[in-house]
């Protein structure tokens, strides 16, 4: 049995040797890792560059106007109405409820994140060499590891969400960060797993193993840094400019209300009528039309949000200095383009995780079938977080990625140059943003309208906005 099991390791170590050699020759690495992405530089984000131009800047001022007009026209219509001024804010205190479990849940995460894979790439890595039985070893460690993120960060979150009926921002603040951290807890295993397996490949070698363990204040460092790739070390700035982390989180806030104001002024009192009315072609026509104003939007507001203002303040916190988290996506002539620079952290990971991955494991075959899967994947993970931050199943957004997304990123692709095709993008792109606010708000209040008691399997798949018609009932809740 001894004989056979070392015949077995050794046939595998050498199976797994010659992947690692092909790896190699299929693209150049900076570190000894299966297909490791390059190393940082120090960048600024597109918008810092841009606003130091006054003319650029100026468009940012009428985004400022248009919200004092938001606050100036809910002002004056409550005034009118009920003869006093009204600052109720009753919607944003219902979307963020619940936000003591949220800090809980979110904590419970996080602990967990930083102690379980940090915990088994040490456990495996400190014991790799030593084991007779490396390979199934390193099965054993990586089990416990699938079974973490399918369990763990998986399904238990997920689960605390829907059994307390998080609303809906509290629910997207757990959901994100639990991709999130999925995606980090990957990128960890994924690029110190090649390094002490190129280690052992090199049976001359007598360097130890522990050099190649990050230290526990690196891995917390990664876990916060506004970066889905892991590394060892990252640019960093010298100083921290806390009036610049103040003026970014402010700027959060304040995007928090615009999109309150976008919702009160532009969505809930359109909705909350045409979601008792029969579906019809003409209704869905105009309610996408009249949706794209909002949903643009919203688009912008959760770009600059996220995308420039939050990872920007933890990126000058951290005095992280890489800050290309997104590109020049605006002036994108084609959707592959758009694809690419519109959320540069997140594709990153994409890219090196999933479509790279895909062609050293196919040899650099089938890049169109890589190209799927990504797409798939990003498909599938934008519904799963709009289905369980909603309450409901309506893939509108998987088959905009699937079907249409598909479709023009081999029609406007990268060949496609001049500015007509930029407007051709940015119409796709709006009437998109209208399709998305239309249907999911009138699902949202159809959900509410029509409730079913005991509903079967098929009529959780059916949208329910399809059927709904009923006379207004004012206990519904917004």
């Amino acid at each position: 049995k001894s004989d056979l099991m070392r015949q077995f390791d050794s046939q595998v170590l050498e199976f797994m040797d010659s992947l690692i050699e092909e790896s190699a020759s299929l693209e150049p690495a900076p570190v000894p890792a299966v297909f490791s992405p390059p190393l940082s530089d120090k960048e600024r984000s597109k918008l810092s560059e841009l606003f130091e131009v006054n003319h650029i800047r100026t468009i940012y001022h009428m985004f400022i106007a248009l919200l004092i007009l938001f606050i100036l026209s809910t002002l004056v219509v409550d005034f009118i109405d009920e003869g006093r001024l009204v600052l109720d804010f009753d919607l944003l205190v219902y979307v963020f409820g619940q936000f003591p479990l949220v800090v809980i849940t979110w904590i419970c995460m996080f602990l967990s994140v930083l102690v379980v894979p940090y915990s088994l790439f040490h456990t495996w890595a400190s014991h790799y060499h030593e084991s007779s039985h490396g390979t199934l070893w390193s099965l054993l460690l990586g089990s416990l590891f699938l079974l973490y993120q399918g369990l763990g960060l998986g399904f238990l979150p997920t689960f605390v969400v829907v059994k307390n009926s998080f609303p809906p921002a509290s629910c997207f603040i757990i959901i994100l960060e639990q991709v999130r951290l999925m995606m980090k807890a990957h990128s960890y295993i994924r690029e110190n797993v090649p390094k002490v397996l190129a280690l052992a490949k090199d049976k001359s070698s007598s360097s130890p193993v522990s050099p190649l363990i990050p230290q526990l204040s690196h891995y917390i460092y990664f876990l916060f840094a506004p970066t889905l790739i892991y590394r060892d070390k990252y640019p960093r700035n010298p100083i921290i400019r806390w009036s610049y982390v103040a003026s970014k989180l402010l700027q959060v806030l304040g995007c928090l209300f615009y999109a309150y104001y976008v919702f009160v002024r532009l969505c809930i009192p359109q909705f909350r009528s045409i979601s008792q009315q029969l579906f019809d072609l003409r209704a869905m026509v105009l309610c996408v039309f009249n949706s794209i104003l909002p949903g643009v939007l919203v688009l912008f507001l959760a770009f600059f949000a996220f995308l420039h203002c939050w990872l920007n303040a933890f990126a000058e916190m951290l005095r992280f200095a890489d800050r290309m988290f997104y590109k020049d996506w605006w002036n994108s002539t084609s959707f592959a383009n758009y694809y690419r620079t519109w959320n540069v952290v997140v594709h990153d990971w994409l890219y090196y995780y999933v479509y790279c991955d895909f062609l050293w494991m196919s040899k650099k075959r089938f890049r169109a079938a890589g190209m799927l899967l990504v797409f798939t994947m990003s498909a599938v993970v934008h519904e799963y977080i709009l289905a369980i931050c909603f309450g409901f199943f309506y893939p509108v957004l998987f088959c905009l990625f699937m079907c249409f997304g598909m479709m023009f990123n081999f029609i406007l692709h990268d060949r496609r140059k001049g500015p007509i095709w930029n407007v051709i993008m940015w119409t796709a792109l709006f009437l998109g943003q209208g399709v998305i606010i239309c249907l999911y708000s009138q699902e949202w209040y159809a959900q509410r309208y029509c409730p079913l008691q005991e509903p079967s399997f098929l009529e959780l798949l059916k949208p329910r906005s399809w059927s709904c018609h009923l006379q207004t009932n004012p206990a519904v809740d917004s």
